[in-house]
């Protein structure tokens, strides 16, 4: 009898603003990927729907969650809290399917530290400027200045966890990047030991974006 096949779990994290929900979706609508969605305590955005975005939830409800341990990560992000159902991931996996996060580099790490049975699949993207990073800021905040200049002052703490990642991507064409996200994710899940890339590449981009 042939043995059962698990899912596999792939990571996509990010500076805010720098298209990582953008490419999830993207993902997931055009191959084998369950969208992994989290609880959060942030209000929902314009055409943002609960239960299809995320599971919007109420502060007290989300601390109950933790305090029954029911999280497989979370995280506070700009003081509010998102996190990802344990018991749910963990079936969708052992049911051969396969999970993609849009989740920051603290819930990755906590993911990682679990270390599961199943393969863990991580991407990082950064945005081509901290000038086109704000712009999209702006556009998705509704013109909003505080909100992006507050989201920026974080910018340089998250951008320096790209060296935590199996893979780091510049987001300069949504299409170009989502083709090589896509490239890398086919050859590491039937690969044994981790891809190289040019991270030399990456590390002057970096400098560029934080100078």
């Amino acid at each position: 009898m042939a043995e059962k096949k698990v899912g596999v779990i792939v990571i996509l994290s990010s500076p805010s603003g720098a298209g990582k929900t953008t490419l999830v979706k993207k993902i997931s609508s055009r191959n084998d990927f369950k969208i992994s969605i989290s609880h959060t305590t942030r209000k929902p955005r314009i055409n943002e729907k609960n239960g299809k975005d995320y599971f919007f939830i109420n502060i007290k409800d989300f601390k109950d969650l933790i305090k029954k341990k029911k999280f497989l990560e979370y995280a506070v992000v700009f003081n509010n809290y998102y996190g990802s159902l344990k018991e749910t991931v963990i079936s969708k996996l052992k049911n051969g399917e396969n999970i993609i996060f849009d989740i920051d580099w603290q819930g990755t790490q906590q993911i990682k530290n679990k270390k599961l049975k199943y393969k863990i699949i991580t991407i990082f993207i950064l945005p081509p400027s901290k000038k086109e990073l704000f712009n999209r800021l702006l556009k998705r905040d509704q013109k909003d200045k505080k909100i992006a200049s507050v989201r920026m002052k974080q910018f340089k703490n998250d951008v320096m966890h790209w060296k935590d990642y199996d893979f780091t991507v510049i987001n300069d064409k949504i299409e170009l990047c989502y083709n090589k996200i896509l490239n890398f994710i086919k050859k590491q899940k039937n690969s044994k030991t981790k891809i190289k890339y040019n991270k030399k590449n990456i590390n002057n981009h970096v400098k560029y974006l934080i100078n």
